[in-house]
């Protein structure tokens, strides 16, 4: 009869970027079962939207559910309570949105892959990644007047407005982004830290990514076609030059080169909009309050974020659910754990991204 001890990791440990506690179940060096315990951070954001905030605000509120996802959460709340006031933003209101969601999804999986590198002890990398991340948050908070909560979107548009001066740091800043890219991608290839050493390591097949819902690069990472963004009929992503990334790998490594390459297309829209940036008003008069149900899919840098927001024709609102992609990744992340050497843990799950205040909220 083999023997298994229990090994605890979390809520507080060194590779942990949040807390989240796992107890794993190992013979020897392997781990055979999993449990996880996500809900240390949660702050009650859904009650508070409809206890203590009207409608027009709710938007800024639920921002602050996470730091890195802030545009996606204020987008997807605004989306719905606009299709409740039976209103349609302008092109370049939809313009300015989508811009300011693929600059999210740039940063977001640079820090993603800056925290690969240092999970393979490549503490250089981890530097210069995180230093060239900076050119995105330049640009944020050049548009948006602030480096983390945004504040840029509104119902009935945006907040600011692109100027020539804007659209000519956005192309300084992604030039000089796509070189450095560029050279990430060989190195991720090359490198055997961040190359050999992940390939085949916390694998997830395409058919448990399909049982398992998998989402956003870990679903894209299998091969799996999914991407709100090549579905929703909120955004002209076509018009744009959006791609959908796929690898067939399933491991840390595909995950990786996911992310390396949507960086690449992120950097492409970016561009397209900053030179193809249409006429119009950058915020408009809505009327009305919400009344009805609205469901809003947006394509968050993690996966499919989605807002149930329901109104009686009131200030307050009745109801606002958010399911956030990590929340739908959980069952897949357990799986690819079983199996997995518990070395191999704390870069599995950095390969996940996982963001626990969004899942806890």
């Amino acid at each position: 009869m083999k023997k298994t001890v229990h090994i605890p990791l979390g809520s507080q440990h060194i590779s942990l970027l949040e807390p989240i506690r796992f107890k794993f179940e190992c013979e020897n060096e392997k781990i055979v079962g999993v449990d996880a315990d996500v809900g240390f951070v949660h702050r009650g954001v859904e009650l508070a939207c409809t206890r203590n905030f009207e409608f027009k605000q709710v938007g800024y509120v639920v921002a602050r559910v996470c730091g890195l996802c802030a545009i996606t959460h204020s987008l997807s709340y605004t989306l719905a309570a606009e299709k409740l006031l039976g209103y349609e933003a302008n092109d370049r209101i939809k313009y300015l949105r989508m811009l300011m969601v693929e600059l999210d999804r740039i940063h977001s999986h640079m820090l993603c892959l800056a925290h690969t590198a240092e999970n393979a002890g490549f503490e250089a990398l981890f530097m210069q990644i995180m230093g060239d991340r900076e050119l995105i948050m330049d640009v944020q908070e050049a548009i948006s007047g602030n480096r983390v909560q945004f504040d840029f979107i509104a119902i009935g548009g945006v907040n600011r407005d692109l100027t020539p001066e804007l659209a000519d740091l956005i192309r300084h800043n992604l030039t000089a982004l796509s070189e450095k890219i560029d050279a990430l991608m060989v190195l991720f290839e090359s490198n055997w830290s961040l190359s050999l050493k992940y390939k085949g390591v916390g694998v997830l097949s395409l058919e448990e990514a399909y049982s398992y819902n998998a989402l956003g690069p870990l679903a894209r990472a299998t091969g799996l076609a999914t991407d709100v963004r090549a579905e929703t009929n909120d955004f002209p992503y076509e018009e744009i030059g959006y791609k959908m990334i796929l690898e067939s790998g399933g491991d840390i490594h595909a995950r990786n080169f996911v992310r390396l390459r949507e960086i690449v297309n992120s950097i492409d829209m970016c561009r397209n909009i900053a030179d193809n940036l249409p006429a119009g008003e950058i915020q408009e008069k809505t009327k009305g309050k919400p009344k009805g149900e609205a469901l809003v899919r947006v394509e968050a840098p993690r996966g499919e974020l989605f807002y149930l927001v329901r109104g009686n024709g009131g200030n307050m609102l009745e109801r606002v659910r958010i399911k956030t992609p990590t929340f739908s990744g959980i069952p897949a992340m357990m799986e690819v754990f079983k199996g997995s050497e518990y070395a191999d843990a704390p870069a599995i799950l950095a390969s996940f991204d996982p963001c626990m205040s969004c899942t806890a909220k």
